[in-house]
């Protein structure tokens, strides 16, 4: 790889794959406050998403290493606090909130890669609606963090809230790709 792939906006997104452990480790620290600072891990990794994405582009430093790792780190961080959060609070609607985040993750992310392979790709850029969608995960996912020890009673209806509002969005953005790609899914090949 060479010098020019890791440049500021990389290295935040490196930053956010080095804390997802830290992240981890802090939601099962048996201590008072961990999971108030496992949430402020999550926080800070969630503004390293904004700003190396503005950093790239401001700095005009946008690489094809920075892309690619981009939303792999948004991903695998989204995924990793839903099934911590899970795991915490086994309710079924949870469960199922976090299934249909990671479940759209998943299919997109193939989508994408498909729609590569044949020259496609334009077809399946992320939109505004894949912005607000994470923009609304990661503040969900960061409320509910928050609310395992912290002002329960008021963050975690909220968080909840924010994430059923999540699920619906990805469900609506998943729809919107896949239509944007279902004639030439449909095509015969």
């Amino acid at each position: 790889m060479s010098t020019s792939a890791l440049n500021i906006a990389t290295w935040l997104t490196l930053l956010r794959i080095a804390l997802i452990p830290v992240l981890i480790g802090l939601f099962y620290l048996p201590w008072p406050g961990a999971r108030v600072m496992c949430a402020l891990v999550f926080l800070l990794a969630s503004l390293t998403d904004w700003l190396d994405g503005y950093l790239a582009r401001k700095l005009n430093q946008s690489t094809a290493f920075g892309a690619f790792l981009d939303p792999v780190a948004d991903k695998l961080m989204v995924a990793v606090a839903l099934v911590l959060l899970v795991q915490n609070d086994p309710e079924p609607w949870l469960a199922l909130a976090a299934v249909i985040i990671i479940g759209r993750e998943i299919t997109i992310a193939s989508l994408r890669e498909w729609m590569a392979e044949i020259g496609q790709r334009r077809k399946v850029e992320v939109s505004w609606l894949g912005k607000a969608k994470t923009t609304l995960q990661m503040s969900a996912i960061t409320l509910l963090l928050f609310a395992v020890d912290w002002w329960t009673e008021v963050l975690q209806p909220l968080g909840y809230g924010f994430l059923v509002l999540a699920a619906f969005m990805t469900l609506w953005s998943m729809i919107n790709y896949l239509r944007a790609a279902w004639p030439i899914l449909m095509e015969n090949r």
